[in-house]
């Protein structure tokens, strides 16, 4: 088991122990996903990026964590390999965006 793999299933044993299972379906992950990263977004409003980190770099961590475990849940809901998908992408912003030369 990769050490992507071994964070999700810890989050998904957080959520089964939990029983948030159910409430894991996934549009409300998506939703969630969104709010999370507009809540990230909070901590740099008004401010540039190096006043947002000074002063809120604790808040910064723990919205990127929330964003991250949101991202992995819904990856494992619709049972996608997240390392394959983002190796995809990856590839496929090759293509479209080239180094120019």
């Amino acid at each position: 088991m990769n050490q992507i793999d071994a964070i999700i299933q810890s989050i998904n044993d957080f959520r089964e122990e939990r029983n948030w299972g159910e409430a894991h379906n996934p549009k409300d992950l998506a939703i969630s996903l969104s709010i999370e990263a507009s809540e990230l977004l909070e901590d740099f409003q008004w401010k540039s990026s190096e006043q947002a980190i000074e002063q809120n770099i604790d808040n910064i961590k723990d919205e990127i964590a929330d964003v991250l475990i949101y991202a992995f849940t819904l990856s494992s809901v619709l049972e996608l390999d997240v390392e394959e998908i983002i190796r995809e992408k990856i590839k496929k912003n090759g293509i479209k965006y080239p180094v120019k030369k």
